[in-house]
């Protein structure tokens, strides 16, 4: 079974724990190393003849539009990951539908392409934010992957729905593809990459991909930052926590890459799940 394999392609200080400690007006002068963890995971990606889908931040299109079109020219998927990594729920509708239009313009300007999947920065729909779903669906977006069906203290529906479902809205239909989760005993928990990838044994994430497939017969969807394969990177967390949910884990990510490519075959979100599936409320 072909799971599927997303890259958010932000900077070092584009995650939440980082914005928290630092100034937006200090962001345009910091500089960029989106270019280091995006060069490891394309040469993976491209050892393993393995294709993924890109969510990119309208920031590093912008400054580094080159990034863009190289990864479309190795014929990955190119989606979208908002313009500044602001979080939804902090948002009004109109302050993320602006948002989501800058982004996708600064796609577009890159390379001609209008992406049609979207993930929300740090999973920020939530039941306060619902309502991102039918804004993506009128900007064009056929494919999201933004809500995790977990408990978390940042984000996470819990009860949401583990994996592919089509959501109806006011502007169209629209497919939801949650990043992997397993149950255990009444429990879910996140399974999906990311911290959980960096943080874990390696044997966590692959037994997570391998009860999704055989437990309930569905693709695992995993996810990683680019700035997770750039161990040297500033360190610009300010408290413990946020050090350890950024970078506790950074050297291991390289050789976790390379061994979940090696036993587990991976394609683009649209890949495994076309934009047919649109019209099966089953998928």
């Amino acid at each position: 079974m072909t799971n599927i394999l997303t890259v958010d392609v932000e900077e070092y200080f584009h995650p939440t724990e980082i914005q928290n400690a630092i100034t937006r007006s200090a962001l345009s002068s910091m500089p960029a190393r989106a270019e280091v963890g995006l060069r490891v995971i394309l040469d993976l990606l491209a050892e393993h003849n393995t294709r993924a889908t890109f969510f990119i931040v309208g920031w590093v299109a912008w400054r580094q539009p080159k990034l863009v079109r190289e990864i479309l020219a190795a014929g990955h998927e190119i989606g979208c990951h908002g313009s500044e990594h602001r979080l939804i729920y902090d948002l009004t509708p109109a302050q993320f539908r602006f948002d989501t239009l800058e982004a996708i313009r600064a796609i577009e300007d890159c390379c001609g392409m209008s992406p049609k999947a979207y993930r929300a920065p740090s999973f920020s729909i939530t039941k306060d934010s619902l309502w991102a779903l039918d804004v993506l669906a009128e900007c064009g977006f056929t494919h999201d992957s933004s809500i995790y069906p977990v408990l978390h203290d940042r984000y996470g529906i819990p009860g949401f729905g583990r994996f592919a479902q089509v959501i109806s809205t006011p502007s169209g239909p629209i497919l939801e593809v949650p990043v992997t989760t397993v149950r255990l005993s009444s429990r879910i928990v996140p399974g999906g990459g990311g911290a959980y990838l960096r943080l874990l044994p390696y044997r966590y994430a692959a037994a997570a991909i391998r009860r999704v497939q055989r437990v309930d017969n569905r693709p695992a969807c995993l996810y990683v930052h680019t700035w997770e394969l750039d161990t040297d990177q500033p360190r610009l967390a300010t408290n413990i926590v946020s050090h350890v949910r950024t970078y506790a884990g950074l050297k291991s990510m390289r050789w976790k890459m390379q061994r979940l490519l090696k036993e587990f075959p991976f394609s683009t979100l649209t890949n495994v799940y076309p934009t047919g599936c649109l019209l099966d409320k089953t998928a």
